[in-house]
């Protein structure tokens, strides 16, 4: 896999199959939207096409039980133990899963809490549907980010019903260590909140270890939903496909009562495609994660040493980089300027929060000649305006 060869002629198909690489203008180097630019797995390929072969038709409702038992396996890898199918629910992607576990085990007018700044359906799926937000900020320091256990206690009223948590976060790249989500899982005990758990990015750490908070005891294991899927980690996200997990089958049956006439029946390209990732594709995956570990180093590097009026914080995990333009003078139109005057597409930080003004999120899952080029666009920019 000849990941250093990607070009913008080569990613910017003629059929305008991309909505990374066709959103904007031809000039403009897309670094926004959550997709890789890399080729997805032969194995993936490969499993599609033969399943083509066979019956496509209505598939059974519960799913492939073969990717249901791949799905168990790797959960149990992470330290998830105790699952059988019935304690999976498949969706068709994470977001209508994060909508699900808002309507499922919330009501209009009572409180959420959240960490922001976080990935927008969180946010969305709270004010769409009448949830009051609690909003949580992570705290920079030198360190990284770091959770506010103080103002977390402040926040919860006799109104509060629900903990929403990303770990790996979007788009910070923070990976919680077992010491915090432990004290997150006391927490919601204590108070007695359901949690969901957004793990979408498991796959994708360079430091530390991902431990799935629902894996800390029973206790917190009967309180929490967790979400995965397979777009991230593999590159397929215009297949869809995700999976709700709990070992509190009333949640998941919650969950499928608020999606029932909504959710769609399981996708059996997707199944297949999920299926041959956790099966052959771990090859890929890990050239993959060393390919971007490279990426992170290259913006890490290059922040500090060409751009250290931009705040930065090394990610973990994920393939993002989160920007803060806050300090300088681009401040209140910085996504405007990267894309006039830089011509580079970025994430502008109000999606992930009403107080991120100014900051950019920054998708690095490209060729390394491509992320130097987009870093080279804004640091022309920057040093024009200081």
């Amino acid at each position: 896999m000849q990941l250093d060869e990607l070009s913008p002629r080569t990613l910017r198909d003629p059929y305008g199959y991309s909505g990374k690489w066709h959103f904007y203008p031809a000039d403009v180097l897309p670094m926004w939207v959550a997709d890789m630019d890399f080729p997805i797995s032969p194995a993936i390929t490969q499993a599609i096409v033969e399943r083509l072969q066979e019956r496509v038709g209505y598939p059974q409702m519960k799913g492939d039980g073969l990717l249901l038992e791949r799905i168990i396996q790797q959960q149990s890898q992470f330290g998830l133990e105790g699952l059988t199918p019935e304690n999976l629910l498949l969706t068709t992607s994470v977001v209508p899963a994060i909508y699900a576990s808002v309507l499922a085990l919330s009501s209009p007018g009572d409180e959420v809490i959240t960490q922001v700044p976080v990935y927008p359906p969180f946010l969305n799926a709270l004010s769409e549907h009448h949830r009051i937000a609690r909003h949580n900020p992570l705290q920079p320091t030198p360190s990284g980010w770091e959770i506010d256990f103080d103002q977390l206690e402040r926040l919860v009223t006799p109104r509060t019903r629900l903990l929403l948590l990303c770990n790996p976060q979007n788009p910070t790249g923070r990976v919680f260590r077992r010491d915090e989500l432990e004290r997150l899982a006391e927490f919601a005990l204590r108070h007695r909140l359901w949690v969901m758990s957004d793990e979408l990015w498991a796959d994708l750490i360079y430091e530390g270890q991902h431990i799935p908070i629902a894996s800390l005891s029973p206790e917190i294991a009967q309180r929490t939903v967790t979400l995965t899927g397979p777009c991230k980690s593999y590159n397929t996200a215009g297949l869809g496909g995700g999976v709700a997990i709990s070992h509190n089958k009333q949640i998941l049956s919650a969950m499928a009562q608020v999606s029932k006439g909504l959710g769609g029946h399981p996708n059996v390209l997707a199944m297949a495609a999920w299926r041959a990732a956790l099966e052959h594709a771990q090859d890929w995956l890990q050239q993959v994660r060393a390919y971007l570990k490279g990426n992170r180093d290259l913006v890490t590097g290059f922040m500090q040493q060409r751009l250290p009026q931009v705040g930065y914080r090394p990610p973990q995990g994920t393939y993002l980089a989160w920007l803060d333009f806050s300090q300088t003078p681009l401040a209140q139109e910085a996504h405007k300027i990267m894309l006039e005057q830089a011509k580079v597409g970025l994430n502008d930080g109000r999606m992930f929060g009403p107080q991120y003004q100014g900051w950019l999120r920054l998708n690095f899952a490209t060729s390394r000649s491509l992320v130097q080029e987009a870093l080279e666009r804004i640091a022309r920019v920057v040093q024009a305006v200081d």
